[in-house]
């Protein structure tokens, strides 16, 4: 005989039990993969926008702070790297560029960074979009989400500043940021990263508008880039670094892991931060678990309480013909498909919050991050329905060795 039209009857007569079980599994499924999701989306994307840092040197200090500055534009208080070192990794043999970084300024929010063109290109790897690189004292790139047309003029604000609702800053500038102008000759192709939002200037500009030397000395007039003049180059928060190969990358480094300056890969500083990621991860996730199971549990309390409560129902079956086993089918499918489907549907209602939980961390973080389903959350759902197949059992067995004038006698 087939149980599933008992089922199905039982189901809808108590849809709403139905469907708070469904939804009390699959809010706690959610939750578990919500956060191996989203902790895999971070850590992707935190990879993919230290894509174009090979190796950063900066002055003695956090390498938290050095990759969060130069890398993700987050604003610290790091200190200055002696201008001598940008002298002496511009000529290190093994370098395809090395590029000085400034930051400080910003324009309705969005950080101005001093740097090369060099940098902009990526040492020719990379093309303007639209437009040019600068080629003089004045000019910007801007990246591709700066909402600003080519030859758009604009003038900097130093630090973090407050907008009002015209989007002016509400503070005015001192005499030199006053005196600053940049035009806008090129945009950068999107990178999905914080440098999407950035403006980028000669590094000179940078270094002018807060009163220091322009690295080419006093003869060299508006030129802008390398060579540097070491007696006149200022200090620089990082420089970027372009090796020629790995082997140069290594050698690079370690030269540079002096008392004056520190050299490192940026995947290094992330690793570390994983590592701490990963923990929390992990911690999360056995939390995670532990509430699925005790959802499940309250969920068989409840279905076992309610089917005691219907014993009379199925005390009914037997009587006119159904099996110990047709009953103990009928159980353990309406058992399983409670529990299978909060499983099934906790599945889809975990990747829309971990999407929306990465949308609204990019706002933050300024880098993309996709959510995606792997291995872990599958693993995670067929673990769930498994654990449903089983723990029906329970119930089921309840009602299987009940006997049938037991059943007939309560009320």
């Amino acid at each position: 005989m087939n149980p599933f039209p008992v089922v199905f009857a039982d189901l809808r007569r108590n849809r709403l039990l139905a469907l708070a079980t469904v939804a009390l599994v699959a809010l706690a499924l959610a939750s578990g993969i919500a956060v191996i999701s989203q902790e895999r989306a971070l850590r992707q994307g935190s990879a993919r926008a230290a894509n174009d840092f090979d190796l950063l040197i900066g002055a003695p200090g956090s390498p938290t702070q050095l990759v969060l500055s130069a890398v993700y534009l987050q604003p610290q208080a790091i200190p200055l790297l002696d201008g001598a070192i940008l002298a002496q990794a511009a000529n290190a043999p093994g370098v395809t560029f090395a590029a000085p970084i400034a930051f400080g300024d910003r324009w309705r929010g969005h950080p101005i960074v001093g740097v090369t063109a060099d940098f902009v290109l990526r040492g020719g790897t990379l093309a303007v979009r639209e437009g040019r690189v600068f080629q003089r004292r004045g000019e910007a790139v801007i990246g591709a989400s700066v909402p600003l047309p080519i030859g758009a003029r604009i003038g900097p604000r130093h630090g973090v500043r407050h907008h009002d609702d015209d989007g002016d800053d509400d503070e005015k500038p001192d005499e030199a940021h006053a005196a600053t102008h940049y035009t806008v000759v090129g945009r950068l192709p999107a990178k999905q990263t914080i440098w999407d939002t950035a403006i980028l200037v000669p590094i000179e500009d940078a270094w002018a508008v807060h009163g220091l030397p322009d690295g080419h000395g006093v003869a060299a007039g508006e030129r802008i880039g390398p060579p540097w003049d070491a007696a006149s180059l200022p200090g620089a928060p990082a420089i970027v670094v372009k090796p020629r190969s790995v082997a140069a990358a290594y050698t690079l480094r370690g030269a540079f892991r002096t008392p004056r300056s520190v050299a490192l890969f940026p995947a290094e500083v992330l690793n570390e931060l994983y590592t701490a990621l990963g923990n929390v991860r992990d911690m999360m996730s056995l939390l995670a678990i532990a509430a699925q199971a005790l959802v499940v549990a309250a969920v068989l309390m409840a279905l076992l309480v309610g089917f005691l409560a219907r014993r009379r129902q199925f005390a009914v079956l037997r009587a006119i013909g159904a099996g110990r086993a047709y009953v103990f089918c009928a159980v353990w499918a309406e058992v399983a498909l409670l529990i299978g489907g909060g499983a099934l549907l906790g599945l889809p209602l975990g990747y829309a919050t971990a999407s929306a939980l990465s949308a609204w961390l990019q706002g933050k973080t300024g880098f993309a991050m996709r959510a995606s389903l792997g291995v872990e959350e599958f693993v995670l759902v067929g673990c769930l329905a498994l654990a449903g197949v089983l723990f029906a059992t329970l119930p089921a067995w309840q009602v299987f060795r009940r006997p049938i004038v037991a059943g007939l006698s309560s009320q």
